[in-house]
Order: structure tokens, then sequence, then C-alpha cells
């Protein structure tokens, strides 16, 4: 081979490489892990299809996913009402727009961690600031993060605040690429601004709706540093994500086989959830 036709495979042998190691052998390698039983320590030893069977009866891996499904529930339409609305009021002219802009996205850079255990002390049950404002104007506490009632709600309301910023970025993009003249038409009509809204605004970033959502989906169904680090699942498992539950079986009960198996399971069905999204979306 000459000189000037290997210079191709020397370009792209990095990312090759990293193909390979990263991405290629895991996934590999963990769809073989589902077949056997494995603690890290001792070999592997084969069990069939013992893994997946347990899988469909593992009451605590049923309860994950639901808990997952509420989070998703609460989360996603919070998500996106809450980032449409600023990104109308930012898409004004206003002063310090640019600083608005800043301080909305701030959240979505600052680490995870810190935003979560930060958000655990404003939701203490005596010493919570909430709870203070609460018992200030006359009402009584609320056990945000020891009621298995409120407690994932909670959660729900804390990813918003984190994640937030970044569909505020999208839809403002989304919106800056509405035709001015469509609402400067609409306005001869004599339409309102809900019609203005709902007749024009909406289904022109469609295509935006269709990314946050997307995103939103994806990252709801990856939930596990917040309910990791404020709940450790609890209580009585009602913040115990699929995903948190997942690495408790790998890294706590080092079922490695079994976690891969629901792992592998797990990331099915969220392509199979994203996929209907991306059907049901495009027909609207």
């Amino acid at each position: 081979m000459t000189k000037k036709k290997l210079v191709p495979y020397l370009l792209v042998s990095p990312y090759l490489i990293y193909f390979l190691v990263f991405i290629a052998f895991p996934v590999i390698f963990s769809i073989v892990l589902t077949f056997n039983s494995w603690n890290i320590i001792s070999p592997m030893k084969y069990n069939g299809l013992n893994n997946y069977i347990r899988l469909f009866h593992d009451q605590f891996f049923l309860q994950s996913l639901v808990n997952t499904l509420i989070f998703l529930v609460i989360h996603i339409p919070l998500q996106i009402i809450v980032a449409m609305l600023l990104a109308l009021a930012l898409n004004q002219k206003v002063k310090f727009l640019g600083f608005f802009r800043a301080a909305f996205f701030l959240p979505v850079i600052v680490s995870g961690v810190v935003v979560t255990i930060i958000w655990q002390q404003l939701y203490g049950f005596d010493t919570g600031l909430f709870n203070r404002i609460l018992t200030t104007i006359g009402l009584g506490r609320v056990g945000w993060l020891i009621d298995p009632a409120w407690a994932m709600p909670s959660i729900a309301i804390m990813a918003t605040w984190k994640n937030v910023g970044l569909y505020v970025i999208l839809f403002l993009v989304g919106l800056q690429t509405v035709p001015n003249h469509y609402y400067e038409a609409a306005d001869l009509e004599g339409a309102n601004k809900f019609q203005k809204f709902f007749k024009i605004t909406l289904p022109m970033i469609n295509p935006t709706i269709f990314m946050v959502v997307i995103l939103s989906t994806i990252g709801g169904f990856s939930l596990f540093i917040e309910p990791y680090i404020m709940t450790g699942g609890g209580p009585l498992n009602s913040t115990l994500s699929a995903v948190l539950y997942i690495y408790k079986q790998g890294f706590f009960f080092y079922n490695m086989g079994y976690s891969a198996t629901l792992g592998l399971f797990f990331a099915l069905l969220i392509l199979s959830v994203i996929m209907i999204q991306k059907k049901f979306i495009e027909k609207e």
C-alpha cells in the first residue's frame, strides 16, 4: 500500500480505535454478560436465559419503571411549558436581555451533584427554606423528600430548574426563525395574541418542540444523580429510578450479568418510546 493510500486510514484511526475500545467492545461485552452471572471477582458462569426470566418477575424493577414514568409525566410537560414561557418572555425587547439569558442557562453548566445537594438543603423538613416559608405564612411543613407522595414530584421540580435553561435557548432559536411577515399578516386580519401563538408560532417551531421532547425524554429516562443523592431511592422506593436500580444491582449487589440485562432491556425500551414519539409528533 502506497503512502498516499495509507494517509486516510491514519487520519480515521484515532476515532476507529475509540469506537472499538469504548463503544463496540462494551456493547458486545454487555450483551455477552446478559447470558452469564458474574460478581466481578469470580469467573463468569453461563446461566442461559435466567437473567431475562428474572427480569420479567422482578417487582422492584417494575416499580422503578413506574417511578421513572411518573417522573417523566411530571417533568416533561412542566419543562416544556416553563421553557416555552421563558423563551417567549426573553424573545421580547427587554432591558438586560443578555443577563437574563445567561442567568437561566447558568444552572445547566453547574455540576448536577452541587445542584442536588443545594436543593436537598432547600427541601429539608425542619430547616429547609421552603418549609420555613410555609410556616411563616401559616401553612404546615411538607415532607418534600420524606413523603412518598411528594418525593418524586419534588425531584421533578428540581430537575426542571436544573435543565430548563437549555430548552429556553432552543426555543429562543426556534422563535427567532419564524418570519415576521406572518405576524404582520395576522395583525391585518385582526388576530389576537393567542390566535397568533397557536396558529403561527406553534406550527412553525414544531421541529424545535420535537427536539425538546426527545431530549427531555432521554434526560428523564437517565434519572440517577438526583434520587441517588437526595433520597437513595426512598422513601419506600418511591424515587427508585430504573437507572438507579440498575446501578444498585451492578455495584451494590455485584450482579453484573443481571445488571447488564436490565440495562439492555432499558435501552431498548427508551429506543421504542422515542420512535413512538417521533412518529406521533411528525404526524401532528
